[in-house]
């Protein structure tokens, strides 16, 4: 018999790999100031509907990722409230990836969409 919640469970992770990185790159794009991780979270939290919740842990190794291939640049900040943070900026080259990314996800939502229309949600 087929677990049907555990093939949305499955669904849902794979569905979230690359997106996860496409919202990273968004919420650093929006911010006016470096972001550690932890603020990073909340703010996907917040506009992202609950939708990538829960994924705290998993941020690190994507801004790590992001952050060697130039997307990203950190530096690490002093806290008054426990060790140091390290905080994250996009770059340049982030800026242009996040425009092309967004550009596909765009696409690959519309296409998802209409053949999706009249499927029951």
């Amino acid at each position: 018999m087929v677990d049907v919640d555990a093939q949305l469970k499955k669904f849902q992770k794979e569905l979230s790999a690359g997106v996860v990185s496409l919202t990273l790159l968004a919420v650093l794009a929006r911010a006016s100031e470096p972001l550690y991780g932890y603020l990073i979270a909340k703010r996907l939290e917040q506009v992202g509907a609950g939708v990538l919740s829960g994924k705290q842990s998993a941020l690190y190794p994507v801004l790590r990722n992001m952050e060697a291939a130039g997307l990203l640049e950190s530096h690490v900040e002093p806290s008054d409230a426990g060790p140091p943070r390290r905080c994250y900026r996009i770059t340049a080259v982030g800026h242009q990836v996040l425009a092309q990314w967004a550009g596909a996800w765009r696409a690959t939502r519309d296409s998802v969409d209409s053949i999706l229309e009249g499927i029951p949600a």
